[in-house]
């Protein structure tokens, strides 16, 4: 239903630019705004013809039919890609083992920074330095 829906929304779309590009100018357009009476402005009272009347019919039916479709559930089908997307897709139940990614970014200022959660065995044990001796004076 969908698929045939859409299809009557095309072929009207497509009458539709037809019957509006085949429709004569009421003349002037733009070009009477600089002073000239609303008469010229607006456009003299003109007879309705089959064309007007189609163009009518034609957005009407252009307007219901998009509303229709916008409202219309396309159905439960999937296709055949999607379908051989999910199966070859990985499981992704398993928790990652690796580094957060954020862990190397620093906090925001005004924010308090998150206590370090190093194991022992990967700590690394404090530097022993010498004490410092005194340079030779120099005379």
């Amino acid at each position: 239903m969908y698929a045939f829906l859409l299809v009557l929304l095309i072929l009207d779309a497509l009458l539709l630019s037809a019957v509006v590009l085949l429709q004569a100018g009421q003349g002037g357009g733009l070009a009477t705004l600089g002073g000239a009476g609303t008469e010229s402005v607006l456009g003299g009272r003109q007879a309705v013809t089959i064309l007007t009347k189609l163009s009518w019919w034609c957005g009407g039916i252009f307007l219901g039919l998009s509303l229709l479709l916008s409202v219309m559930h396309r159905g439960a089908g999937t296709s055949d890609l999607q379908q051989q997307l999910r199966q070859s897709a990985p499981p992704t139940s398993q928790a990652p083992t690796g580094p957060s990614p954020l862990q190397g970014l620093t906090p925001a200022p005004g924010a308090a920074a998150p206590a370090a959660t190093v194991p022992a065995a990967a700590a690394p044990a404090p530097a022993t330095t010498a004490p410092a001796t005194p340079a030779p004076a120099a005379k």
